[in-house]
């Protein structure tokens, strides 16, 4: 498991555009102030709403956009006790590259992503 990519869901537009890019990441968890995933943002996602407005391009309107806003998935998680064999599993069947990981109270504590499954799963199948 490792530490997940995550921001307030009360962030603005240009938090979440600042994060991906200072960090080079292409996604986001969105999450709630206890800490629970309430989506994830694609950097992809966030170039498309931007090339659609159409009207006013300064970046004005978008300290007005809640991160919340940008979700573009639901908040696929496991849990600490979910067999890595599962995670890999639900990753593969929504085409992600990673799934993040809630505590028992449902609050994000990290990510299980392909090199975990890399690192993990050769232990299993031989």
């Amino acid at each position: 498991m490792s530490h997940p990519h995550w921001i307030w869901e009360d962030s603005s537009m240009v938090e979440v555009i600042e994060s991906l890019t200072e960090n080079n990441w292409d996604h986001l968890f969105v999450i709630s102030a206890e800490g629970a995933p309430q989506g994830r943002i694609h950097a992809v996602d966030v170039l498309k709403i931007i090339a659609q407005k159409t009207v006013n391009r300064g970046i004005a309107w978008m300290h007005q956009i809640p991160a919340q806003q940008l979700v573009s998935q639901p908040p696929i998680t496991v849990t600490e006790s979910t067999p890595l064999l599962k995670a890999g599993a639900l990753m593969l069947a929504h085409d992600l590259n990673q799934i993040g990981v809630v505590d028992k109270k449902g609050a994000l504590i990290g990510v299980v992503g392909h090199n975990t499954m890399a690192r993990k799963m050769p232990k299993f199948i031989l």
